[in-house]
C-alpha cells in the first residue's frame, strides 16, 4: 500500500470541508437536486417555505491536529436547553462522518480522526431574540507523522491569545506573579529601604 504524504492528507481534508457549502450537490445527481447532507440544522425543512436556521463549520489544521469550529443560531427554547452540549456533540459526529465520507470519495483513502475531548462551547446573546452558540473541538489526524506536537497556546483562539498576552503584561514587575521581570537598572541590595533626598 502506497504511503500517503502529509500534504495529500491536508489537501484531501480541505477539499472535503470545502464540499460542505450550503446548497452543495453531488455532481452525478445534480440534475435531480440531491444535496450533500452534513447533519446541520440548515438542511432541515423546505429551503423556500420554511424559516431556515443558519449554521455551519470551518476547519483549520495545525500540526497533527484538526480543529473544527461550529457556529449556529439558537431560538429562546434552545438557549435554555440543558442538553445543548449533547446536541452539539451529535452535530460534530455528523460533521466528522461527512468529512470521512468525502475524503474517501476524493482520495480513495480512509481518514482517521480521534477526538481529543469534549467540545468547548460558548453561548452568547445580543438580545432576547438574537442568540447564537460557538463551539470548538480538536481531533488528532491519523497517519500524520513527522510533525511536532502542537502546544496548547497554538490551539488558542485570538481572544484567548489576547487574554494570555494581557496577563503576561500585567505580571511584569510583580514578584508574586510568574514571569515577573526585575528592572535592568535595579542595583540596590535586597532589603534596602528607599530614601527620599528631595528638598522641600
Amino acid at each position: 500500500m502506497a504511503t500517503v504524504s502529509v500534504n495529500d492528507i491536508i489537501k484531501g481534508i480541505a477539499q472535503a470541508a470545502a464540499n460542505a457549502y450550503d446548497g452543495s450537490q453531488y455532481e452525478k445527481y445534480a440534475a435531480d437536486g440531491k444535496a450533500r447532507k452534513v447533519g446541520l440544522k440548515r438542511e432541515e425543512g423546505d429551503a423556500i417555505l420554511d424559516s431556515r436556521v443558519m449554521d455551519g463549520f470551518k476547519i483549520r489544521i495545525t500540526g497533527p491536529k484538526l480543529i473544527v469550529t461550529y457556529q449556529t443560531e439558537l431560538s429562546i427554547k434552545e438557549y435554555h436547553n440543558s442538553k445543548l452540549d449533547e446536541e452539539i456533540e451529535r452535530t460534530y459526529k455528523g460533521i466528522v462522518s461527512f468529512l470521512k465520507k468525502e475524503y474517501k470519495a476524493i482520495t480513495g483513502n480512509t481518514l482517521t480522526l480521534k477526538s481529543d475531548g469534549d467540545a468547548d462551547i460558548l453561548v452568547q446573546n445580543m438580545s432576547k431574540i438574537r442568540t447564537w452558540a460557538q463551539a470548538k473541538k480538536v481531533y488528532t489526524i491519523g497517519g500524520v507523522k513527522g510533525l511536532d506536537t502542537v502546544g496548547d497556546n497554538q490551539l488558542e483562539t485570538p481572544a484567548e491569545k489576547l487574554r494570555t498576552a494581557v496577563e503576561k503584561f500585567l505580571a511584569i514587575g510583580k514578584d508574586k506573579y510568574p514571569g515577573a521581570k526585575k528592572p535592568s537598572n535595579a542595583k540596590a541590595p535586597k532589603g534596602a529601604k528607599k530614601t527620599n533626598n528631595a528638598k522641600a
